[in-house]
């Protein structure tokens, strides 16, 4: 088969699994390049393993620490008419990697909030690590079934009034209005069920009853708050509701655990294109005005780079770098004052005849067809590909 994107909307309905393969041997190598991190890492659970920020977790783990790592993640593979999903492709090469690196990697495909996949990964670390001391939560899911058989599913809206602002249509790259309505309050509470820190408390509480939860362990999960251009959608909207509810569960964990020594963190990381956030509106366009002024300030960094940062710099494993509110801000480089002058200044300025000046559609463009395993440098995308690949693990 001859793999070409196919996109529709923000998604992007094709992968390539060689380019998948190059995406994962490029973030391996910068990891590899930066040097080994500090402290303590060899058993590593990574729920939500298999693009963007997960991914990256992952492969920091097992290339920067040298870490066992078990990943969760919910992925399609190719019935040999369409391609798998981007992510069974990124975890078929992370495992082919990981074992040449000498290091245990398995991978358990199924919907994380279950308690199924829960009992199947408490299994899997008793069986073969006995304990893991790091646990990485990086889910982004538009629905969720609660554990009393509750489904909830989650919207992109704001919580007060409706908002119109600038948007970039994916489309044709021209510049619109766009106006997000205003959530009910059942919409509120069904998005905070979903991306809140419910499941991830659950996660660690299931863990721990297990005996499968080191002492000392560290947990993280990531957040994002943003610029002030984009709060009424974000931090002010449905989405931020959900996280404001993330960062109050870090709080409860690490003082329901304080005992056993857990320390639970937010990493509040850098706006980035990602599956999630390519479907919120408003959002792309200041994705690509932030990648121009970042870029020209030599500040941007991509998945991997924050989080090997995240690793190295703020010692996520040791004493974390935080702020007053015991966040790690690794989007310290995208609220630098002179930044967000910048951006602010551009988004004034902004328009259909000047876009491709004042942002990075380009960059933005770049970013969102590797997720998927495209314009990587080396791949032959002329070449006849098999689109099945297996993931070892979950063969065996």
């Amino acid at each position: 088969m001859i793999i070409s994107p196919k996109v529709k909307d923000y998604l992007c309905l094709t992968a390539h699994p060689e380019g998948c393969r190059k995406n994962v041997a490029d973030q391996i190598a910068y990891v590899r390049s930066q040097g080994e991190i500090p402290g303590e890492a060899k058993k590593v659970l990574v729920i939500g393993c298999s693009t963007g920020y997960g991914l990256a977790s992952r492969i920091v783990a097992a290339f920067g620490c040298h870490a066992d790592t078990l990943g969760i993640m919910f992925e399609r593979p190719s019935n040999g008419k369409k391609t798998a999903t981007p992510g069974w492709y990124n975890t078929a090469a992370f495992e082919e990697f990981a074992k040449e690196e000498g290091c245990y990697a398995k991978s358990i495909n199924g919907d994380a909030f279950s308690k199924e996949i829960k009992d199947i990964t408490i299994e899997t670390i008793r069986r073969d690590f006995g304990q893991v001391d790091t646990v990485i939560y990086s889910l982004a899911a538009p629905r969720r079934t609660a554990p009393d058989g509750t489904s909830y599913r989650s919207v992109l809206k704001t919580t007060g009034d409706d908002f119109t602002n600038k948007n970039l249509n994916l489309k044709d790259n021209t510049i619109g209005m766009k106006t997000i309505p205003a959530a009910t309050e059942e919409e509120i509470e069904a998005t905070v069920k979903v991306m809140g820190g419910e499941d991830w408390k659950l996660w660690i509480e299931a863990l721990d009853e297990a005996g499968v939860l080191a002492d000392n362990a560290v947990t993280a999960a990531y957040s994002y708050i943003g610029s002030e251009l984009t709060y009424p959608i974000y931090f002010e909207g449905t989405i931020g509701e959900a996280k404001k509810h993330l960062h109050k569960t870090a709080d409860e964990i690490t003082e329901e655990f304080k005992d056993k020594g857990l320390k639970a963190y937010i990493s509040v990381n850098k706006g980035l294109v990602t599956q999630a956030s390519s479907a919120i509106p408003i959002v792309p366009l200041y994705m690509s005005v932030l990648y121009k002024v970042m870029k020209e300030k030599n500040l941007h960094e991509g998945c991997i780079e924050q989080i090997e940062r995240l690793f190295q710099e703020k010692n996520l494993l040791l004493d974390a770098v935080t702020d007053e509110h015991g966040w790690i801000r690794m989007d310290d480089w995208e609220l630098k004052d002179d930044v967000q002058d910048e951006v602010k200044l551009r988004w004034k300025q902004i328009e259909t005849s000047n876009v491709k000046e004042l942002a990075d559609i380009d960059g933005y463009w770049e970013d969102f067809y590797h997720m998927f395993g495209f314009g990587e440098e080396g791949v032959d995308y002329n070449a006849d590909v098999d689109p099945v690949m297996s993931i070892p693990s979950l063969e065996g």
